[in-house]
Parts: structure tokens; C-alpha cells; sequence
């Protein structure tokens, strides 16, 4: 066990810490915060599903009352056309009601959005009043059951007739209805439908169009049908269902049209030629999900782990050798199961804040360019699947480590556990996101050479595959004799700031260029003629590769989660709070190093003595922070209100010292019983007088 009682080497300014955390939008942050302590938006554990439905239809009435959706849409019609805040602020009410916040992610940051941003000035005027006052609650129809990830393949048409000047909108076969729907089973009025649009016989690939689906009694509209998706996982506040339709008319100006239009006689415009690219640049525009689930699965983190450590910092288990029993975070293990998370959850905020800058220039208008617009596509899909997943992680091992406790509805982390689930295929399977993350980083790659180059690209991979077997020999065998043994010194090289953006930067660099190398060679011999053969060949070298893509697209998200801490500190003033924020990004970074300890060594990057060291180094890492734990979760600004766990209140405290109290009175008054172990110690020694037993001896039997 680590001695942790002693002083900390640094103090950690936590106002000024929780203000670097809530960032640019601070001021909506805390406002969407104020919200979600109001006890009309909060769960209610156990509620049915029917109940929690209509709960949450209510609660989203109240944000339209708090003003709390408003703020993306344009000024004109009511909004602030401030869209960095609106997601920062939504990203808060996950505190609240996941559900609740979804639901209203549903109506606002999908069907309106989706109006917004892909329709036109009239469909703005003509919709988006009733939207944002919830007179119009609708539906977000893209997900096909026969077509997640796959949009561009749906299987929902949409066919223009000329002589009505209306669009058919059709699902001619059940694996085309769309499901998965919130607002779909109850309470959807209309929905954004993807479909292909077809007109003149040709199809110009998917569009958005405005489907009324129900009246407002509730009614549905000829040709639509629904299904209720029922009880789910998690989430069941939600009416998620399916739509289908059977040739369901609707005008020619219900298609949203900012990037394609159908002329009355049926010709199709669009301002960009390429249907790829138009395609991506609709779908772009509807990035916000992403970036917001980012920010909600870092919310949830911090929750968890403010829960996890104020109850570990309370929870006594165990004799110690100071005569009372052991808090839980004093021990090394539970130290490693919750400090690097602790890391994890810093780096993932500060990711966050600089996904978040990034999304407002885009859509503000500030820096909206094509590349700029890819780049906040490319961060927010590497960044969403790394968070998500370790909300889980985080949610699941902070459950365990409360114990019993953890396991009750009341404590909160079992409900976020199961709610958060989704999260992972919200938005995009988090496997399918970063493999679209590993195509632009092999994109990149490419153009840095010629069009076609084999030789350069072979050559470059050479280069990095050489250089490997130079560090694996005698760089490697350089290490260990410098190393002598010393766990500070082995450390030393690993413990700069430099040291570690290369180990983290040289990971994805190698990786990339191993597999655009192996993608090239898989084409070599094959005639460019042979069309077909080469589109075999790169198909199966690609399938080949691709666990190696994903794990590199990985490495690449969690780079840019490492830069964006170590920018993070850089602005930070004080010196005792960089100081701390220094050891736990330092953790964050080696962390990363250690977990992929077995690439660095088969590459040579690292000798064995110092992937030995550093894991030791880490262990030390872990309890310097140890004491700085509580003010680490404290700089998260989640209130009591916020948390709503009982054992994040205190009380565990309170019944910690209520026992060692009445303990202590007993033995002040001789009253408290002897263990029979010590009696029989006593016996042995030829002593027979049971006496009341003192702490020590208490504590010893």
C-alpha cells in the first residue's frame, strides 16, 4: 500500500482548473446545469416505460419554457444563432435525464436541424417556429433496418411525377423502413425522411424530404404505418419505432433542397457536381450528433468518477496499521482503477472543448471552408468512439468499485451505464467511424507522393520499417546498458513532453505506412487493364487490413486527445495546478504507451527494461496524484444536485465515524468484549481474566 497521508507536493487551484474544464462556453454550460438540477427534468428510478415516456414529452416542454433549446437557430425566427453554446449546453442535461436529453437531441439537433441546415429559407420559415415551440414534434428517418452505417445504399425511394409535380415516397421492401426512430411509435408528427431521389428514370442519390406522418390527435396518415420498438436496454423515456411507406405523396417543395433541386418539369440541379461529394456534404452538415455525444459520454465520466472517488475516499474496508480500518483509494489497486481514468476523463474534455471550437467556425460561418469542414468531420469520428467507449469502461469500473452500492438505482451509475450503451452505435458504429478515420489518414498519406507512386510510398515504408529494425537492435541494446538498472533513469526519455507526442506520433506514422504499403503491393503484377481484378485484389488486401486501420485511427484519436491536454496546460497560469495537470497528462500519455506496450517492443521504439520501468513510473504517477484525487473531481463543478448519489453526499463518512465513535466509547468504558482469538492467546500464556479488549488488540485479533 502506498503511504498517501503526506503533504502534496503541489496545490491544485481548482476554481481555476474548473474553469479551463467548462471552457469557451462557460457561461451555457452553467446554465444548462442550473436546468438539469431542477427536479422536474431529473429520472425516476424504476418508472415504466409508459410513465418515463410521457414524462420526458413533458420535460421537453419545460426546456422550450427555460429557453434551453433556441440557441442554434437563427436569430430572426427566435434563435441566437450560437452554435458552439447550443452544444455545450446540451451536452450538460446528460446529467439530468439521458433520456430527456435525447429525445430532445431528436427534435432539435436532428428533425430541426436537419430543416436548417439542408432546407432553404422557406422551409425555415414555414417549419422551424413550430419545431422549436414543440407544436411540431417529428422524427429523423435515415436508419434503414437493412442499412445502418451504409446511408448512401438505403433502400427508400423517393420519385418525382412530373404531372402532380409530388414526390413518392416508398420502402418497397422491409428491409428499407426506417427504424430505431425516436418520435417515430408516439409522438412524431412529421418526419426528415433519406431517400433516393429518382426523377426522369435517373436516381441522384440520397435527399432529404418533410414527411407529415401523424395528426396532431395522434392519428396516422394514409400510407404511413409505425411500430413500437418497445423496451429497450436503456433510454426508455424515448418512443423509438420504425416508419414505412407505401407511396406517400408529398409537393415537390417538401424536398429539402439546399444542395439539390428538382425543377416542375423534373430536371435535377445541384450547385455540386460530384454526387460523392454532394452526398458527403449533406451528411457533413449533420455532424453535430457526434460532437455532441462526445461531450455528454465526457459528462457522464465525470459524474461517474466524482461518485467512484468521493465514496472511495470515504469507504473503509480492511485493518490498517494506524489501528482503523483502510479508505479504499489509499489502496494501490483502487488507486489503478480509477486515477488514469481520472487522466482519461481530462484529456477527453479538453479533445472535447477543441472539437467544439472547430464545430462553431463551421457553422457560425467563421471558417467555413471544405477543409475545414472535413477536418471537423475526420475529429468528431475520431473522437466520438474513443469517449463513448470509455464511458462504459468508466461507468462499469466505478460500479465496481462502490461495490453494493454502486449496483443501487439511487447511487446513478448503473442507470448512466445502461443509457450510455447506445451511445457506441448513436451517430455511427464506433468501428464504422474509425475506419473512416484510418481512409483519410491513408489519404493523407498518399498525398504526399506522386499520383500512383508505388516506389515512393514503398520507399517511405521502407524507410520506417528499417528504421524499426535498427532501434529493435542496437538502439534497443543502447537502452539497456544506459539504463543500468535505474527505474529513473529508464523513465527519463519518457517522461518529456517531446518524448512522448514522438512515441504517440511515430505509432500512427509507422502503422499508416505499413498498411499503404500492403494495400499498394496487393495490386502489384495485376495489368491496369484487368479493371476487376485489381478491384478483387484491393477489396481483400483492405478486408486484410482492416483491424490494423481501426487500431491506427484509434492511435490517431488518442493523439490528438494527448495534444489537446498539453495545450490545455500550456494555458493554464498557475504553477502548482500545471504542475498536477502535468502528472496526470503524463499519465494519460504513458498510459496509452503501456497498453500498447507489446508494439513498441516488437518495433523497437522501447527497450524491455524501460517498458518495465515505465510501469513502475506509472504506479508512482498514481500516488502522487493520490492526494490530489478529490480536488481533481471537485474542478468537474458537479454539484450535489447534479450527482444525485447518496453515497457521493458524505454519508458514508458520517457512518464511518458514528462506528469508530461508538467503538471508542465502548472501550473507554470498559465494555467492549474481548476476541476469542485474544483469549485464547491469553490462555495460553497462563493468563484467565477476560478484560475488555483495547483498539490495538481489537484491531490485531
Amino acid at each position: 500500500m502506498n503511504d498517501t497521508r503526506t503533504a502534496p507536493e503541489a496545490r491544485l487551484d481548482v476554481a481555476a482548473v474548473g474553469d479551463a474544464l467548462l471552457g469557451r462556453w462557460k457561461a451555457e454550460r452553467l446554465e444548462s446545469r442550473r436546468l438539469a438540477e431542477d427536479p422536474r427534468l431529473h429520472t425516476i428510478p424504476g418508472q415504466s416505460m409508459d410513465d418515463h415516456r410521457a414524462r420526458v414529452l413533458e420535460q421537453l416542454g419545460i426546456l422550450v419554457e427555460e429557453g434551453a433549446i433556441q440557441r442554434a437557430f437563427p436569430g430572426d425566427l427566435g434563435g441566437s444563432d450560437n452554435h458552439g453554446g447550443n452544444i455545450a449546453a446540451f451536452q450538460e442535461l446528460v446529467l439530468a435525464d439521458p433520456s430527456m436529453q435525447i429525445k430532445s437531441g431528436v427534435q432539435w439537433g436532428l428533425f430541426g436541424a436537419a430543416i436548417l441546415h439542408l432546407g432553404t429559407r422557406t422551409h425555415h420559415e414555414k417549419w422551424l417556429p413550430d419545431v422549436m415551440s414543440l407544436k411540431l414534434p417529428g422524427a429523423f428517418a435515415m436508419t434503414e433496418i437493412g442499412h445502418g452505417s451504409d446511408v448512401a445504399s438505403i433502400g427508400t425511394t423517393a420519385t418525382y411525377d412530373p404531372e402532380t409535380e409530388e414526390f413518392e415516397i416508398h420502402t418497397p421492401f422491409k428491409g428499407a423502413w426506417k427504424d430505431y426512430l425516436g418520435n417515430a411509435a408516439l409522438h412524431g408528427q412529421a418526419a426528415v425522411v433519406f431517400a433516393q431521389l429518382i426523377t426522369r428514370g435517373v436516381n441522384h442519390g440520397v435527399h432529404a424530404f418533410f414527411v407529415p406522418i401523424r395528426t396532431p390527435d395522434g392519428e396516422m396518415l394514409p400510407g404511413v404505418g409505425s411500430e413500437d420498438d418497445g423496451v429497450k436496454g436503456g433510454l426508455n423515456g424515448i418512443d423509438n419505432g420504425r416508419l414505412h411507406f407505401t407511396r406517400v405523396r408529398v409537393p415537390r417543395e417538401n424536398l429539402l433542397n439546399r444542395y439539390g433541386d428538382v425543377a416542375a418539369d423534373g430536371s435535377y440541379s445541384s450547385a455540386i457536381e460530384s454526387p460523392g461529394r454532394r452526398f458527403f456534404t449533406m451528411i457533413g452538415t449533420l455532424v453535430q450528433g457526434r460532437v455532441s455525444l462526445d461531450g455528454a459520454s465526457v459528462r457522464a465520466m465525470q459524474a461517474a468518477l466524482a461518485i467512484a472517488i468521493r465514496y472511495g475516499s470515504e469507504r473503509r474496508q480492511f485493518p490498517g496499521a494506524s489501528g482503523r480500518e483502510t479508505v479504499l483509494l489509499d489502496y494501490g489497486q483502487h488507486q489503478r482503477r480509477l486515477i488514469p481514468r481520472l487522466a482519461q476523463s481530462y484529456a477527453m474534455a479538453f479533445a472535447d472543448e477543441r472539437l467544439l471550437t472547430i464545430f462553431d467556425e463551421v457553422f457560425s460561418g467563421a471558417r467555413d471552408t471544405p477543409e475545414n469542414r472535413e477536418d471537423l468531420e475526420t475529429l468528431a469520428a475520431a473522437l466520438k468512439p474513443l469517449s463513448t467507449w470509455a464511458a462504459l469502461d468508466t461507468l462499469q469500473e466505478a460500479r465496481e468499485a462502490c461495490g453494493g452500492a454502486g449496483f443501487l438505482a439511487k447511487n446513478r451509475l448503473v442507470g448512466l451505464r445502461a443509457d450510455l450503451d447506445i451511445y457506441v452505435t448513436f451517430e455511427g458504429d464506433n468501428n464504422v467511424l474509425l475506419q473512416l478515420v484510418g481512409k483519410r489518414l491513408l489519404t493523407d498519406y498518399a498525398a504526399q507522393f506522386k499520383p500512383g507512386d508505388r516506389a515512393a510510398i514503398a520507399k517511405a515504408a521502407a524507410a520506417q520499417l528499417g528504421e524499426r529494425v535498427s532501434r529493435f537492435g542496437l538502439r534497443q541494446m543502447g537502452q539497456s546498458i544506459a539504463d543500468l538498472g535505474q527505474v529513473s533513469r529508464s523513465v527519463e526519455s519518457l517522461r518529456s513532453t517531446e518524448a512522448q507526442r514522438q512515441l504517440l506520433t511515430d505509432r500512427v506514422q509507422t502503422m499508416v505506412a505499413e498498411i499503404a504499403l500492403a494495400l499498394r503491393e496487393a495490386t502489384k503484377g495485376i495489368p491496369k487493364e484487368d479493371r476487376r481484378a485489381r478491384a478483387i485484389a484491393g477489396e481483400e488486401a483492405f478486408n486484410a487490413q482492416q483491424h490494423k486501420l481501426i487500431e491506427a485511427a484509434r492511435a490517431h484519436g488518442e493523439l490528438l486527445q494527448w495534444e489537446a491536454f498539453t495545450e490545455a496546460i500550456e494555458r493554464i497560469g498557475d504553477a502548482g495546478s500545471r504542475q498536477v495537470l502535468t502528472w496526470l497528462r503524463d499519465l494519460f500519455g504513458l498510459g496509452i504507451i503501456e497498453r500498447n506496450a507489446a508494439w513498441y517492443l516488437i518495433s523497437g521504439r522501447i527497450s524491455g527494461q524501460r517498458a518495465e520501468a515505465l510501469t513502475a513510473y506509472i504506479d508512482r504517477l498514481i500516488s502522487r496524484l493520490r492526494p490530489h484525487a478529490l480536488d481533481l473531481v471537485e474542478a468537474f463543478g458537479l454539484t450535489p444536485g447534479l450527482l444525485r448519489a447518496e453515497i457521493a453526499t458524505g454519508i458514508e463518512a458520517e457512518r464511518q465515524e458514528e462506528a469508530h465513535a461508538y467503538v471508542q466509547e465502548q472501550i473507554a468504558a470498559g465494555t467492549w468484549p474481548i476476541h476469542e482469538k485474544e483469549l485464547r492467546k491469553r490462555e495460553r500464556s497462563g493468563g484467565t481474566t477476560p478484560r475488555p479488549a483495547s483498539e490495538r488488540e481489537r484491531v490485531d485479533a
